[in-house]
């Protein structure tokens, strides 16, 4: 029995929201005595492979031809799935970000199934999976549970399950991955790419977000949320609203037709409004306790001790 983990590369290196889900397979192995098989896809991919053997897969696949040196969908969900059939998986874990959720639902199409998208707890029931998500923006979740006989594709949401330890120690096997496809048969390519610049930590896998609404009056006074961003270590957001009026670029916007965020701390500047907030608590499945506790602790770790910063939480 596996578990194969898609292993998104950005730039070549392994995003943190992938090595969630390789922790989280490796924890679901352990308990029922299954192996686990990471797949990398991509070029170049030597530093990438070197940080995802640490978090103990027991096999790793290389995707790195040509052909995968840019992302298509295409190109990306032909190799993982013929990992699948390579390793005769009954289980998928991809990260739910955007390349994640396109090549799940592509792939799971080959194997005529579906996935379970944007899962926030997981558990196993005989042969089958039961997994809860969030819906109607975080105001109920629904219980979802797969079916027996072809591969379950879960997409696990970022920020949720926990990255474990990493081990320096561990040597997985590492092996190219042979990918039945040619060039001809990809029908779309990267022509160009343009990157937006961000001094600030990426938005949706943050532990802290700042955002910033219209409250701010105009975009001359959104520094102000770019400078306790850079204060905190955390990631900068935006409401829809001061986007809609050309204020920041898109990439910022947070909420239902922004980016989905789950971090430990939200501050919202100037913001009106809670449905972009509320599912933040919600989502990580921690008390307000709880979350007391992890802030303070990320806020004193950012802080010296002679700025003398007072912090009080008060009840939404």
């Amino acid at each position: 029995m596996e578990i194969v983990v898609f292993i998104e590369v950005r730039d070549g290196v392994a995003k943190k929201s992938s090595l969630e889900a390789a922790s989280e397979a490796r924890r679901r192995a352990d308990q029922h005595g299954w192996k686990v098989a990471a797949l990398l896809v991509g070029s170049p991919l030597e530093e990438a492979a070197a940080k995802v053997a640490s978090y103990k897969p027991d096999r790793i696949l290389l995707a790195d031809d040509a052909l995968f040196a840019s992302y298509s969908s295409q190109s990306y969900s032909a190799a993982l799935a013929e990992a699948v059939r390579q390793e005769n998986a009954h289980t998928v874990f991809v990260s739910a970000t955007t390349m994640g959720k396109e090549v799940a639902a592509r792939t799971a199409a080959k194997f005529q199934t579906s996935v379970l998208a944007d899962v926030v707890s997981i558990e196993r029931d005989g042969n089958t999976w039961k997994t809860r998500r969030p819906v109607y923006s975080g105001k109920a979740y629904a219980d979802v549970q797969s079916k027996e006989g072809a591969p379950v594709f879960i997409t696990l949401r970022p920020n949720v399950f926990s990255a474990g330890a990493p081990d320096p120690k561990a040597k997985p096997e590492a092996s190219k991955l042979s990918v039945p496809i040619q060039p001809q048969d990809v029908k779309e390519r990267v022509v160009e790419t343009h990157k937006a610049v961000s001094e600030t930590v990426e938005l949706t896998e943050a532990e802290i977000v700042v955002s910033g609404g219209r409250g701010l009056k105009g975009p001359e006074n959104f520094h102000l949320v770019g400078d306790l961003a850079k204060a905190l270590g955390a990631a900068m957001g935006a409401s829809r609203a001061v986007v809609d009026a050309g204020w920041i670029d898109h990439q910022f916007q947070v909420g239902q037709t922004g980016k989905v965020v789950s971090p430990v701390l939200y501050i919202a500047c100037g913001i009106s409004g809670a449905i972009n907030i509320s599912p933040v608590c919600l989502l990580r499945n921690t008390s307000l306790q709880s979350t007391k506790i992890r802030t303070l602790r990320f806020l004193k770790s950012r802080t010296t001790a002679s700025s003398a910063m007072r912090y009080r939480f008060f009840p939404c």
